[in-house]
């Protein structure tokens, strides 16, 4: 029966041509812009580590200016870094922080380059699930004995090595060879969510290696560095000093164990405390991803209000195409009419009504896909300096099913209505007049 009635709505729209495309483009309209700025929230403020953003924990110590109520700083000093790493009391943990240097590839068919790198823990690649294309992260002892290994971003490998297997091989970053022990995968979560700070949608580091090689090999910092009060001279002045510039992230896997650390942090912050540091009353937190994200509003406000916009387009258009339908469906009424008197049940007449607007919603939707994909492209073109990578804005398989959903859910609650009213004509008028 549901086939018989969808040929009967393809039949319908060929009979009315024009009618039935203005509500297709109304549809189509309506939801293509909403979904346009749908795909720019659900990318933007999803989860970009489902699988255990629940157990990852933003570290935040009160290290900050005595003289103002200003929220805790987003990142921590040296010192904090490096006692939190000695002091070893999560699961697993990482500091991290933006580094950047000049790559002086073998041979000569590449000019030396300026990348960005990270500098972190052994941990960050177990923490932060990377998948890897070839090799694996290095282990603890290479942080401990400050070997010089490195880990490339699939789009560098292909640069210096055609994309083959470079594990084992050498490259030159800041006058130093870096064995690469392994290659990423295609890797970029979106939003950044571990290094915020330094733009949430920035595009990922082309090369990692272990974050105690940053000071002894003086890489320079590419990342937000805030000093509430200014450091005393020279490279050890600024090290010891109250400067933050590094992220800090550990893993707990569970409720208990996020208390016990948030304890330990405590603790650290009162003993600090009694050698002259830390001013504040104590305000130390941890917060996992999607607390963090929130917390620090990643979403900018800017799409929320492009969503309410996009909503009240999209219930405009849903109106005309109650209009739309309204005419349609009546100007049936005399066919409908003489079904009844043949002895059609209402209900399915009313069924019959219900999918062939919900064909129509599923025309517009298809068409809505087309205006949603040429809109982001747009917004490509708009944004694309400021966030400096675009590729995540795209119709994936999850916008794609919800587009088209939306589209016949929408329409046939547009249509309830018109279906009403036509349905319920006394079919002894029609009779009359035939």
């Amino acid at each position: 029966m549901f086939l018989y009635y969808l040929r009967l709505s393809a039949l319908s729209y060929r009979r009315n041509p024009i009618l039935s495309s203005l509500m297709v483009m109304a549809v189509a309209i309506g939801v293509g812009a909403y979904m346009v700025i749908f795909t720019l929230n659900f990318v933007m403020g999803g989860d970009p580590i489902p699988q255990k953003s629940d157990q990852l924990f933003h570290v935040q110590l009160d290290s900050g200016n005595p003289n103002t109520q200003d929220d805790p700083p987003k990142q921590l000093t040296y010192l904090d870094a490096t006692a939190l790493i000695q002091a070893n009391s999560a699961y697993r943990e990482t500091a991290t922080s933006k580094i950047s240097g000049i790559l002086e590839p073998e041979g000569d068919g590449i000019r030396p380059f300026s990348i960005v790198g990270r500098g972190a823990f052994a941990d960050f690649f177990p923490m932060f699930n990377t998948p890897f294309l070839y090799g694996d992260g290095w282990d603890q002892s290479a942080d401990r004995d400050l070997q010089q290994v490195a880990v490339l971003t699939k789009e560098l490998n292909e640069r210096l090595f055609g994309g083959a297997d470079s594990t084992g091989e050498t490259v030159r970053l800041h006058g130093n060879n870096f064995q690469i022990v392994g290659v990423l995968d295609d890797w970029a979560p979106v939003p950044k969510f571990y290094d915020i700070n330094n733009g949430a949608f920035d595009g990922s580091e082309e090369i990692f290696i272990p974050w105690n090689l940053i000071i002894p090999l003086d890489f320079p910092r590419n990342g937000n560095t805030n000093c509430w009060k200014t450091p005393e001279a020279g490279p050890d002045g600024f090290l010891n000093s109250e400067c933050v510039w590094i992220q800090y992230w550990v893993e707990l896997r569970s409720g208990d164990d996020e208390a016990e650390y948030l304890q330990f942090l405590n603790n650290y912050a009162a003993q600090q405390k009694e050698f002259g540091r830390f001013p504040r009353e104590m305000n130390n937190a941890l917060f996992n991803v999607e607390e963090w994200l929130m917390k620090e509003e990643v979403l900018p406000n800017e799409t929320k209000i492009l969503s309410a916009l996009a909503a009240m387009l999209l219930a405009v258009c849903l109106l005309n195409t109650i209009g739309l339908l309204l005419s349609k469906f009546l100007g049936k009424s005399g066919e409908i009419g003489v079904r009844q008197a043949l002895g059609a049940h209402k209900g399915s007449l009313f069924l019959q009504h219900v999918i062939e607007a919900g064909f129509i919603g599923l025309l517009g939707g298809i068409l809505g896909l087309a205006i949603a994909a040429a809109g982001l492209e747009g917004v490509k073109v708009l944004l694309g300096d400021n966030l400096m990578i675009t590729d995540w804005i795209h119709l994936n398989p999850t916008v794609v099913a919800i587009t088209l959903v939306l589209a016949v859910l929408a329409t046939i609650f547009a249509g309830f209505y018109p279906i009403w009213r036509a349905c319920s004509i006394n079919p002894a008028i029609h009779l009359k007049t035939q």
